[in-house]
């Protein structure tokens, strides 16, 4: 176990290194998960580890057998932020965190714009495992690890919810829901005991496949930092 939690980090290093963060000086930020555990409650920390010892022996998972590890979350727990993606690809299967990549760079450089950072966020997936090929979750897989995700969002509890990409829309929203419909605005809703307010906007990934469409990112990223000052949120850090 120590083995693998060393190279785990050492890869994480080398990560932060190659995208020219300055994080590989910085204690605060390589160390993210021992100090943000150490900051919250130790019931937020049992249900969330509860919730990953779940997942992690989920049985008969196609998902879960072809994956190298489990890509629960990234950032801090008691953040009110909180971010929902598709799920795992190549380079987040192989270190255990979600977003890492040129997905996870851009992601980083759009919530730079707004003053956020990992930090003061927290960020998972539909399913917590990567799809074979980085295809899209299908239906029955996102139904399968949606009752994980939706206590997910109970024990962290955010006041706002951001839905990267199709699959999050679907899952939280939706199928019968687009991205082009639902985008631009807020959506107040329940998801189990948890009240919130729900944005939704395009993947990292497909804005690099689609860069002209940065420009409605933009439109969706100055609407959360908005939202962030109306309801006075403390941006954990």
């Amino acid at each position: 176990m120590t083995k693998k939690i060393n190279t785990k980090l050492t890869k994480l290093l080398k990560y932060y290194n190659l995208i020219n963060y300055n994080l590989i000086y910085d204690n605060q930020s390589i160390n993210r998960y021992k100090k943000n555990k150490a900051n919250i409650s130790g019931n937020k920390e049992l249900l969330l580890k509860n919730l990953e010892n779940s997942i992690e022996n989920i049985k008969n998972c196609e998902l879960k057998k072809n994956a190298t590890d489990i890509v629960f979350a990234d950032g801090h727990p008691d953040s009110k932020i909180m971010i929902v993606a598709e799920g795992p690809g190549a380079s987040e299967d192989e270190e255990g965190l979600p977003f890492l990549g040129r997905a996870g760079k851009l992601l980083d450089k759009m919530l730079h714009s707004i003053n956020l950072s990992r930090d003061s966020v927290y960020i998972t997936n539909v399913v917590n495992y990567r799809p074979p090929e980085n295809r899209r979750p299908t239906e029955n897989e996102i139904k399968r690890y949606l009752p994980f995700l939706i206590n997910h969002i109970e024990i962290i509890n955010p006041k706002i919810l951001i839905l990267l990409g199709t699959t999050a829309l679907n899952a939280i929203i939706g199928n019968e829901e687009v991205i082009s419909k639902v985008r631009g605005k807020w959506i107040n809703k329940k998801i189990g005991n948890c009240f919130t307010s729900i944005i939704v906007s395009f993947h990292p990934a497909f804005l690099m496949r689609q860069p002209e469409q940065k420009k409605l990112a933009w439109v969706d990223l100055k609407m959360i930092k908005k939202k962030i000052s109306e309801l006075k949120i403390k941006i954990e850090k």
